[in-house]
């Protein structure tokens, strides 16, 4: 009896391991220090981010068909691998050609002016881009003037859908990073060397929401900055990310349909100004392509149908006499 049961358990344990995904951390080879979110990529559409302390899973049973895993961050080199259940550490080799320079300073003393380009922002929720994890989202900023531009705050424009809380809206907390790229003939191209901003927005925001980059010392350069920003997914009741999954399985007549799961808040898009200044692309499509929003890249959106073509980023600079 007492050999059965220990058997029992052991067969237990054996069918219970392999139903939990392996965890996985990436690390910077040199310094050995972890990598707070980087990009995972499984192919074929499909991937994740990892964590703050660099950490994701990944489940043979959910990706059966998932043998190689592509991993990147900025500041390093893409590292792909063969995956199997002995990983649970991946290094990648920094490489600092991949950030282009950052030539502009600030003058350490001289006079200066706050200036604030207007954040745009309506509440209909029909007029929005729905997020969905990986999506990434760039706008143009120009220098104030031509003169030498610090920005010290984003209003990010947000739709928290506070009207519709009693139709079944509750709570939610979707992180978000901030990500800068240098302008190359008026499309987003390399990363500029400045400090990601990882934040979280909560159903508290509502029509703009204020980020702080005061101490990151964004410069505009010449020729302009691209600034995106780029949904991580969902955070915990702890604040953690979430392993999110990227498409929800709705029942149909037809079988089971994949929707993608967006998440909020929502994005106001507006009209009235030339479609010139607002990229998107999906990191795990298209080979990370940056796209003008119009209907080159989406012939069938309702928002570029109604001409809300543009995302209404808005900010308050330092600028420089």
């Amino acid at each position: 009896m007492y050999f059965m049961k220990k058997l029992f358990y052991f067969i237990f344990y054996l069918f219970s391991a392999n139903q939990y995904a392996q965890k996985i951390v990436v690390v910077d080879s040199m310094s050995n220090e972890t990598i707070p979110f980087a990009t995972i990529s499984f192919g074929d559409g499909i991937g994740t981010f990892a964590d703050e302390v660099g950490a994701f899973s990944f489940s043979k049973k959910k990706y059966n068909d998932v043998d190689s895993l592509f991993v990147s961050a900025i500041g390093y080199s893409e590292k792909g691998i063969k995956i199997d259940s002995s990983v649970n550490k991946i290094l990648l080799k920094s490489e600092v050609s991949q950030l282009s320079e950052v030539i502009v300073s600030a003058p350490k003393t001289g006079k200066f002016k706050i200036r604030k380009q207007k954040g745009k922002t309506h509440t209909d929720v029909f007029a929005c881009w729905l997020p969905t994890v990986e999506s990434e989202v760039a706008i143009l900023f120009n220098k104030y003037e031509n003169k030498t531009t610090q920005i010290l705050k984003l209003n990010l424009p947000i739709n928290a859908e506070r009207n519709y809380k009693s139709k079944g809206k509750g709570n939610f907390a979707t992180i978000f990073r901030i990500q800068y790229y240098a302008n190359k003939e008026g499309i987003p191209s390399e990363p500029l060397g400045y400090e990601n901003v990882i934040f979280t927005i909560n159903e508290e925001a509502d029509k703009m929401f204020e980020l702080d980059l005061v101490d990151k010392s964004v410069f505009i350069p010449e020729n302009g900055i691209f600034i995106s920003i780029q949904v991580l997914g969902y955070a915990d009741k702890n604040g953690k990310l979430l392993d999110t999954k990227k498409y929800r399985e709705i029942k149909t007549a037809r079988g089971i349909q994949k929707i993608s799961t967006s998440f909020r808040p929502l994005l106001p898009f507006v009209k009235g100004e030339p479609n010139d200044n607002t990229f998107v692309r999906r990191i795990f499509y298209n080979d990370k392509k940056w796209q003008i929003f119009d209907r080159n890249y989406n012939k069938n959106s309702n928002l570029i149908e109604n001409g809300n073509k543009n995302y209404g980023m808005g900010a308050v600079y330092k600028v420089w006499e």
